[in-house]
């Protein structure tokens, strides 16, 4: 399959052919962004990144407010932050640092990385601007590519949609975006959940309740919830909605309220919910809060009620852990590292590639009070 080069990759090497031939001579200006834009038809993002890579490998140099002009020797040099290997340059951005699966994710990218690669390091706490304002800095410092764990994926950037139609490397991690291609690597959220569901279904759970952030706007809440769904239509069985609470706040990126608050909504749902048996929390952090709103109320773990979650730290301080469905961050990190690196080499083809998660049993669930009695 032939490889297809990137808008940039194609202005810079017809540019470096001009100033190798002789046509920019040294000391002569070349276009700018806007003159290179208008004459290609192309972004200024396309544009500023040919100019970069130009810089990039010593041919031009840059004069601050008279524009960019053709160096006195030819040839190329080293990126200022990159090794005597010309080491890619690419950004990553993730939402937070502080949860598990974030935590792995982010050193099995590093890495992955080492040798590989250089890693710009930047935490939107999931706020769409913050993300795309990070998204133009990057863009701005000449990165060679990105990956990015998306803040939101119902409402994409116009950034992130610029980069999509100016063919610029980037991979997204855990989350799609509907109705664009784009190249994501992810868990298989729909397997994970549904495998969760069925397992609580295997020790006699029949009410099994489901709590998750306030925020469903993403494709990995929505997945969760397809897999609970599809794992009650296997067993032909209907799904009470009424038993899933989406209400949680304070384990957002940006909180919107406290553990405390979390707490006292999580006791009211077990109170009107008596029946359920088992709590299925999309979040470690959910998990925890389930476990003090049922301490509140006096219900024992797992002997009253069953707890499942999504990513318990590895390194736990004691011996008690909850059940839950084990990430393959280390595979996700890696994968996403190398295809960029191949997308920014001029592999152009979208891929999205999803990897099953692994159920981990703990202390937190166990067979249902009286189902024995009913086999």
């Amino acid at each position: 399959m032939a490889t297809i080069t990137t808008l940039y990759e194609q202005v810079f090497q017809t540019l470096k052919k001009d100033i190798l031939e002789g046509k920019y001579k040294p000391g002569d200006r070349i276009p700018s962004e806007k003159e290179l834009s208008d004459t290609y038809q192309i972004s200024r993002i396309t544009s500023k990144k040919a100019l970069g890579k130009l810089v990039e490998v010593g041919l031009v140099h840059r004069k601050q407010g008279k524009g960019t002009y053709v160096s006195q020797v030819s040839g190329e040099k080293k990126h200022p932050l990159a090794s005597s290997l010309k080491k890619p340059l690419i950004g990553l951005i993730v939402t937070s640092f502080d949860d598990s699966y974030s935590s792995k994710l982010i050193s099995s990218i590093e890495y992955a990385s080492e040798d590989q690669c250089l890693v710009i390091l930047k935490q939107s706490f999931g706020l769409p601007d913050k993300e795309e304002k990070y998204i133009k800095e990057l863009l701005e410092f000449g990165v060679d590519g990105m990956l990015i764990f998306p803040a939101r994926t119902e409402h994409f950037s116009s950034e992130i949609l610029r980069m999509v139609v100016d063919q610029f490397p980037f991979v997204l991690i855990d989350r799609l975006f509907k109705g664009v291609g784009a190249t994501a690597v992810s868990t298989d959220n729909v397997q994970a959940a549904k495998m969760g569901v069925e397992y609580l279904f295997s020790l006699g759970h029949e009410h099994i309740g489901v709590l998750s952030p306030r925020t469903i706007e993403t494709t990995t809440i929505e997945d969760r919830f397809n897999g609970v769904v599809q794992a009650y239509a296997e067993r032909n069985s209907r799904v009470n909605h009424e038993l899933w609470c989406t209400e949680i706040k304070s384990t957002l990126p940006h909180p919107e309220a406290t553990a405390e608050q979390d707490i006292d909504i999580i006791k009211q749902y077990l109170m009107k919910n008596p029946e359920i048996s088992a709590l299925f929390a999309f979040e470690y952090q959910i998990a925890i809060l389930v476990h003090r709103a049922a301490e509140q109320l006096g219900l024992q773990v797992p002997d009253d009620l069953s707890i499942l979650c999504f990513d318990e730290p590895e390194k736990s301080v004691c011996d008690w852990t909850f059940t839950h469905l084990r990430q393959a961050a280390n595979e996700i990190g890696k994968t996403a590292v190398t295809r960029l690196l191949e997308m920014i080499n001029g592999e152009s083809t979208i891929k999205k590639v999803s990897f099953p998660a692994t159920l981990v049993e703990g202390n937190s669930t166990k067979v249902r009070k009286n189902s024995l009695d009913k086999v």
